[in-house]
């Protein structure tokens, strides 16, 4: 699937099974809200914190991957209440990372 098919299936889904778009101060909300998320499943799976006993259950790479789909998902509805095309932005913005940091990270001692 495509950003641009992922942004259409997003706003299918939204007029057709969740009535409407929340707000976008609402969406940047659940957005941030959903990253804590993934940062508490990362800081416990990958970092150097553990998961309390009634956790333990949600500890699984599958925890990850669903807490990421989240942080796209409400993304994706920013981008489509804002107008952004995400395929264009994320081209752009590779380009600009591209030229800015063309050796940046070569020459970076502690990356080698």
């Amino acid at each position: 699937m495509t950003l641009q098919q992922a942004q259409e299936n997003v706003d299918q889904w939204i007029k057709t099974i969740g009535v409407r778009y929340f707000s976008e101060l609402t969406n940047m909300a659940i957005l941030t809200e959903e990253v804590g998320e993934l940062a508490r499943h990362m800081a416990r799976q990958y970092g150097d914190q553990s998961y309390k006993n009634e956790d333990q259950k949600a500890a699984s790479k599958d925890a990850v991957a669903d807490e990421m789909a989240d942080v796209l998902w409400v993304l994706i509805c920013l981008a489509n209440q804002t107008g952004v095309n995400l395929t264009e932005a994320f081209e752009k913005n590779m380009e600009k990372k591209t030229k800015r940091d063309a050796d940046r990270h070569q020459n970076n001692p502690k990356l080698h």
